[in-house]
């Protein structure tokens, strides 16, 4: 559990929050803003994450993404005024900042722009970037909402401006909060209006300290694609089994494909599919462009509710699998396993992805795995063969030495 005390604004009490976050890097910001007269004035829960392309010395583009906030402040958070609406205004690593502008017009209130600044002279961040300073990009992102309602979006949603791709999800905002209470009726986004999750047909929970159950089923092949525009740009089709061990508990999830929802992102070097449902907040698989000629997937990130209440969350950045060249999809028919951490793996069977390059909405050749490659079997076979054949005929020369030894007599 990691805490935050806002720092004061004049005339505004900033209360203690208290974030408890998942393992490994994934983030909940909670802010609840009061007045001068402590009544909560704005209330804020979410999650969110950065993408971001940059160029280097050596003239080659590079994507970075920022998932680990490190430190957060909120200095600048406002509950408004008579000239200017509420914000919220978060600051975080070096000289990184966010900001939301909220403004009203009855019956209705908005979030209304979405401002957010890096600073590609932190080394850590950007390494080796050619041009050093702060970056800004806006979005005017204009969500209408009902004055006295709170607005809800479990899915993700995706802002692009220029080299920047912004993603917020699991998020619970209301601003202009009247009366200091905080409203139980929820104005829902379009993308949980049209999702529809229930729980996966398969959550199994056995103690066990070392091993993870295997459910006797099968998970279901399921079929997932993402969209740009008019054209389909990423496409997935695979089974997924979850194995998860936390607190020497081990859990095992299919996932139902025809009761879990997903949404995804599609850039020139970077691709997002997430899935969620009624036990999966998200689980995001993110590919990334190598050598300029090759994709494999990078990153995993979960966050899922176990059946005893808790919940599991973790990210990996640093994956390296699924590798195929670009303009070409990726194909593993038996089970094969993604190991995300100790605790966290992922069974795929009747893999097939395409995240790149996808042309008119179906999948190009596949390269394919190492398991469904059969044509290794051929020299195995041919080489088993060949050495029980030596075998054989040196047992052979072996009996037959003896026996012409016994044929002569000593005189």
């Amino acid at each position: 559990m990691v805490c935050f005390r806002l720092t004061p604004v004049p005339g505004l009490e900033l209360v203690l929050l208290c974030l408890v976050l998942g393992a490994a890097r994934s983030y909940a910001l909670e802010l609840n803003l009061t007045n001068s007269e402590k009544a909560t004035c704005l209330y804020a829960k979410w999650q969110m994450n950065f993408t971001i392309q940059y160029e280097t010395t050596n003239k080659t583009n590079k994507t970075v993404t920022i998932s680990d906030l490190g430190s957060v402040t909120y200095n600048g958070s406002s509950c408004g005024d008579d000239h200017n609406g509420p914000k919220i205004a978060v600051q975080f690593r070096s000289g990184f900042s966010w900001i939301v502008n909220f403004t009203k017009k009855a019956p209705n209130y908005f979030i209304d722009s979405i401002l957010f600044s890096y600073n590609t002279s932190d080394n850590t961040a950007f390494p080796d970037a050619k041009d050093k300073g702060i970056v800004t990009v806006g979005d005017s992102v204009a969500v209408r909402i009902p004055l006295n309602d709170i607005f809800r979006c479990n899915s993700l949603l995706t802002y692009e401006n220029d080299d920047v791709v912004q993603h917020y999800w699991s998020i619970l905002v209301q601003a202009f909060v009247q009366n200091g209470t905080v409203s139980r009726k929820e104005f829902l986004c379009e993308e949980d209006k049209s999702s529809t999750t229930v729980a996966p047909i398969i959550h199994t929970t056995v103690p066990s300290p070392t091993t993870t159950p295997t459910p006797k089923e099968k998970p279901e092949v399921g079929n997932y694609s993402v969209s740009k525009g008019n054209s389909t740009c990423l496409l997935a089709t695979m089974g997924l089994q979850l194995n998860i061990t936390q607190d020497k508990v081990a859990s095992v999830i299919n996932i139902n494909p025809n009761t879990t929802g997903f949404t995804g992102s599609c850039q020139p070097k970077t691709a997002q599919l997430r899935l969620n449902n009624s036990v999966i907040k998200y689980l995001d698989f993110v590919f990334a462009v190598k050598n300029e000629n090759r994709f494999y997937l990078k990153e995993v990130n979960a966050s899922i509710d176990l059946a005893n209440g808790s919940v599991f969350s973790i990210a990996n950045t640093s994956l390296s699998y699924w590798d195929a060249p670009l303009g070409s999809s990726y194909m593993c028919n038996k089970e094969q396993t993604v190991s995300v951490s100790g605790t966290f793996q992922i069974n795929t069977f009747g893999l097939r992805v395409q995240p790149f390059n996808v042309k008119e909405g179906v999948y190009s050749t596949a390269q394919e795995c190492s398991l469904d490659d059969d044509t290794i079997l051929i020299p195995i076979i041919v080489g088993a063969g060949l050495s029980g054949l030596i075998i054989v005929i040196v047992i052979a020369y072996l009996i037959g030495r003896r026996k012409s030894y016994a044929g002569y007599q000593t005189l």
